[in-house]
């Protein structure tokens, strides 16, 4: 099943984003740092033809962070059910399509489709329905997330990355499990074949590597020095890792960190 987003929809979405940015923007000098991550994925691919206005969203998202007192933390992750339909997409994934296919039954949907926006692993959200997704992102900037830190990142093309995480349930009836995902920052494609043959197309946060790391108990500390061979031929300046523990189901996102440019965000 395939969902059409317009430019006109992406545009509607991105106006009323901006909405609420201004509306709720303090002052520069009593404005405090972002700091409650909201995870957004986007299920995409370069063989679909409605994909590039939904790929521009989340880079927009990623640029302009328009959400007040919240870190918007964008996955794109490359299904391959496009593969067979004239461009095989070099960034899709099995584990990538699985991962959406798990989204779908947990969400109790009939299908996988793309674009495909969930935020932290419990909401859709649609370019055509501004409203909806101006509430769910209000909504989730306002819940309380366990802490997640990623320390002592180091990306080496030969040793591979090396990180330290923790996450904290600080006393909460919370666990989940711990993931890493390596994405590049920026990737710029040129695609030759299928839907999109002949455009240039631009994506922001591609996941290269998803790893399961560890498990957070209730109430409980998790802490783990974290070693990640990387696929060949990375360039580790173009790269940023992000932690977040997910509920079981996959459930809700209890928390995230981002490294990017090297520091932590």
């Amino acid at each position: 099943m395939k969902r059409f987003w317009t430019v006109p929809g992406l545009l509607l979405c991105l106006v009323g984003l901006r909405a609420i940015s201004d509306a709720q923007r303090a002052p520069t000098s009593a404005r405090q740092s972002p700091s409650n991550p909201i995870v957004v994925e986007l299920f995409t691919s370069e063989g679909c033809s409605s994909c590039p206005p939904a790929d521009e969203f989340v880079r927009k998202l990623d640029q302009q962070q328009p959400v007040p007192n919240a870190l918007l933390i964008v996955l794109s992750e490359h299904v391959d059910y496009w593969d067979h339909e004239g461009w095989k997409d070099p960034y899709s994934s099995s584990a990538l399509t699985d991962r959406q296919a798990a989204y779908e039954r947990a969400l109790g949907l009939s299908t996988s489709y793309t674009p495909q926006l969930i935020v932290d692993g419990a909401d859709e959200i649609h370019l055509t329905e501004p409203q909806q997704m101006e509430e769910t992102l209000q909504r989730e900037a306002s819940r309380p997330k366990i802490s997640v830190e990623l320390e002592k990142v180091s990306i080496d093309p030969s040793s591979g990355l090396q990180a330290q995480v923790a996450a904290d349930a600080g006393g909460r009836n919370s666990k989940g499990d711990v993931y890493v995902a390596v994405a590049l920052n920026q990737v710029d494609s040129h695609v030759l074949h299928g839907e999109n043959g002949g455009r240039h197309l631009v994506h922001t946060a591609v996941v290269v590597q998803l790893e399961k790391v560890g498990k957070l108990e209730k109430g409980q500390k998790f802490e783990k020095e974290v070693q990640l061979k990387l696929r060949p031929g990375i360039d580790p300046l173009n790269l940023r890792v992000i932690a977040f523990v997910q509920a079981p189901g996959p459930g809700k996102l209890l928390g995230a960190a981002l490294w990017k440019g090297g520091r932590p965000e």
